[in-house]
């Protein structure tokens, strides 16, 4: 800010100059108080310049009597989970009230590298949207699976000094901070030693082991489950995520022991979350409502939207209805039903309006991170079992969880010991392809709860390293699928008896499409009908998302990468033979 503009931004708090904007009888949150108070907010700019009475504005917004919130504030998303570019998941959550996302981009960035990274930053810009980015700090999460790509200690230090970067993104390899892993602990310093915010991702993890990964410089945490992790880590000094995404929604479960002695501690964001889950719950605006719902007053939920997420990361300038503040704030009819706002302001200009994003929206460039699917040295037979025993080890799918349980089963299986799908048993093969350098490594393993009873379902998204996940009865149902995939340039693909019943194609790295959201919603729709209305995935269980998160090695307690059936807990690759 210039002088001047400093000047003339303290003559219209001091009611000497008319606001830019002034937005009359109102009800305003004051989330310092805790209290909702009656008058006018000044704007000059992009800022508020004063809260109260007796402002005059050259442009006046009559309120008559509705509700204004500070925008809310995502506290950590991976947009790329959306399936849509950034500058279209801004047109779908800004109209819902949201102003701010801390996104983690390293879904794409698994897949491209600093490209893909580089990519986010510039599409960022095109958006009504401040989306503020973590450098990705598990790329790849582990070693035990083929990502597209490495990022170093280095690529992270000359990544951190960008604009529009706030810290280090989740650290995923907990078992490697607190084993003192050297290469996990050099992301961590490089990061420190700027002061900036550390996220962490330990799902699972208590008491010497939560301790430590706490003393690394974790500030916080979204894979909390349970209550007592959640207070557990609030005892840690750290910040908690209450998630309220598709895959995993445990914001109810966690906000049971939100109370008013830690609710400041607390942070509402998604994670991972599909339009068709935005359309029927909302976003972060959902996640207010689901606090309200659950016992928590509106004016505590607002704040845990707002000011607690911007106190997290350190973003001083928003958050808050308050002189000084960004003018990011948004009109409401009440402070209960957190459906449509009436209209939506960014930086004091109006963006949305009854749902409706209001601002040209140019997109950005993507040659930079297409062309994604590397797919080599594969075909049908890799899809084979050769098992010497019908008695074997099973991923074990809990309905609103990404933690699975390692079961067991005993099934039926071929002269060359493939396994048979059985339809009155609940279990289908599920197999990861390799698409980034042409290896040809596939894993196999079984997949237990999650209903398919025809076909194949197959997705580029397979969270983190984003290879080929494809689960289903058949091998030649699923080869068709993953034939699919490598034909569209990554996506979705759904198919029955040998023929491509419908496929989604996300030519962004395999994640993301070029599609309006709107668009991709209704595709997305029609995809979930099938899996299950056609195929009959259980409907307790989101049919992609939940796929997604079956090769996310660091996620317990037993996954699959394309390396093999992977045991969580042990941190070791185990057999399928039990």
């Amino acid at each position: 800010m210039e002088l001047n503009e400093l000047q003339e931004l303290i003559a219209v708090a001091a009611q000497q100059k008319k606001a830019d904007l002034l937005i009359k009888n109102c009800q305003w949150v004051d989330v310092y108080s805790q209290e909702i108070k009656k008058g006018d907010i000044a704007i000059y700019k992009d800022k508020i310049a004063g809260v109260g009475e007796n402002y005059s504005g050259v442009e006046e917004y009559d309120a008559k009597g509705m509700y204004v919130t500070p925008s809310f504030i995502e506290g950590h998303v991976h947009i790329e989970s959306s399936y849509l570019s950034p500058e279209e998941f801004a047109r779908m959550v800004v109209p819902l009230g949201t102003g701010t996302v801390i996104a983690d981009p390293h879904e794409i960035a698994n897949v491209c590298g600093v490209a893909g990274i580089k990519y986010m930053l510039a599409a960022a810009q095109n958006t009504a949207l401040d989306i503020k980015f973590m450098v990705p700090s598990c790329v790849p999460s582990t070693p035990f699976e083929h990502s597209g790509a490495n990022i170093t200690a280095e690529d992270i230090a000359a990544l951190l000094p960008q604009q529009g970067i706030l810290g280090l993104g989740e650290v995923m390899n907990y078992p490697g901070v607190v084993q003192g892993e050297k290469t996990t602990l050099e992301k961590i310093l490089v990061t420190s030693k700027r002061k900036m915010v550390i996220d962490g991702h330990s799902p699972c993890l208590a008491g010497a082991g939560l301790a430590a990964y706490s003393a690394a410089g974790i500030h916080t945490d979204h894979e909390c489950s349970t209550v007592r992790e959640m207070l557990e880590r609030i005892t840690m000094g750290m910040y908690v995520q209450l998630r309220n995404g598709s895959a995993g929604r445990n914001l109810r479960t966690l906000v049971k022991g939100v109370n008013i002695n830690n609710f400041r501690r607390c942070l509402l964001c998604s994670d991972d979350i599909h339009p068709q889950d935005v359309l029927v719950r909302g976003y972060i605006n959902g996640g207010v409502r689901f606090c309200i719902e659950e016992g928590l007053t509106p004016v505590q939920a607002i704040t845990m939207a707002t000011l607690n997420a911007a106190e997290c990361y350190g973003l001083t300038d928003r958050g808050a209805l308050a002189p000084g503040k960004r003018a990011d704030f948004t009109l409401w009819p009440d402070l209960q039903s957190f459906d449509i706002p009436v209209s939506v302001w960014f930086k004091g200009k109006q963006v949305a309006r009854e749902g409706k994003y209001l601002p040209y929206l140019p997109k950005t460039p993507i040659a930079s991170v297409r062309n994604s699917m590397h797919v080599a040295n594969y075909s049908v037979d890799k899809l084979r079992l050769h098992l010497t025993t019908n008695k074997v080890r099973t991923i074990d799918i809990i309905p609103g969880e990404i933690v699975t349980l390692q079961g067991e089963a005993t099934v039926k299986l071929d002269a060359e010991g493939d396994f048979v799908f059985n339809p009155q048993q609940d279990l289908i093969k599920l197999a990861v392809v390799e698409r980034h350098h042409g290896l040809g490594t596939v894993g196999l393993g079984l997949l237990k709860n999650f209903g398919l009873k025809q076909g194949a379902i197959a997705v580029s998204v397979a969270h983190d390293s984003h290879n080929i996940i494809v689960a289903g009865v058949s091998n030649v149902d699923m080869d068709q699928a993953v034939q699919e995939l490598i034909k569209i340039e990554g996506g979705i693909a759904i198919v029955l008896n040998g023929k491509v019943v419908i496929s989604l194609p996300l030519p962004i790295a395999g994640l993301m499409s070029e599609k309006g959201a709107d668009q991709v919603q209704k595709e997305l729709e029609n995809v979930h009908h099938l899996a299950h209305s056609v195929l009959g995935v259980s409907q307790q269980v989101d049919p992609l998302m939940t796929l997604s998160f079956m090769a996310l090695p660091v996620i317990p307690h037993i996954k699959l990468t394309d390396e093999g059936l992977f045991d969580v807990d042990k941190f070791a690759f185990v057999k399928m033979e039990e």
